[in-house]
C-alpha cells in the first residue's frame, strides 16, 4: 500500500545533485519522481525510484546519508482542480500533509502525486473514500 521514498542528504554546492543521479543511474536505477528540498548549506533529495532499497545501498556503499521513508502514492484526474480534490479531502478530515510533490509520467491517464503525512493509513483511507486511487508500490516502481 505505501511506497518507499529514498531520502538523501546533500550537500548545497554545485555538482551534487548530478553527481547523485548518475550514480543511480549508472547502477541500473530510474527515477520515478522526485523533489528537492534546500538551505543554503544543504538539501533533501527525495526520489521514488524502480529499486529502493538497492538505491539505498548503493548510496550509503557511496558515503551519503540516506532514508527510506514510506510515503502514498495517488492519482487523480489529470485536469484543473485534481489535485485540489484530494488535498481537500484530507484537510476536512484532519490529516496534515508534510510535504506532496508530483511523478514523471502518467498512470492510466490521470497525474500522479506523492504525499507523506503523519497519518499514512489514515490518509489511505480518506483518499480511497473519496474516489482518490491509492496506487501499489510494484505499480509505481516498474519502468
Amino acid at each position: 500500500m505505501f511506497v518507499k521514498q529514498v531520502s538523501i542528504f546533500v550537500e548545497n554546492k554545485k555538482g551534487t545533485i548530478a553527481d547523485t543521479i548518475l550514480l543511480l543511474g549508472e547502477n541500473g536505477i530510474n527515477i520515478r519522481a522526485l523533489s528537492v528540498a534546500d538551505t543554503s548549506d544543504y538539501g533533501i533529495l527525495r526520489l521514488i525510484v524502480s529499486e529502493p532499497e538497492k538505491a539505498q545501498e548503493i548510496l550509503k556503499k557511496n558515503n551519503y546519508t540516506v532514508k527510506l521513508t514510506d510515503v502514498i502514492a495517488f492519482a487523480v484526474s489529470d485536469k484543473p482542480g485534481g489535485l485540489g480534490e484530494a488535498l481537500k479531502a484530507l484537510h476536512d478530515n484532519d490529516i496534515e500533509i508534510a510535504y506532496v510533490y508530483s511523478f514523471v509520467g502518467h498512470y492510466k491517464d490521470n497525474a500522479v502525486g506523492i504525499i507523506s503525512t503523519p497519518k499514512l493509513d489514515e490518509a489511505v483511507n480518506v483518499l480511497h473514500d473519496n474516489g482518490i486511487l491509492i496506487i501499489a508500490s510494484e505499480q509505481v516502481y516498474k519502468s
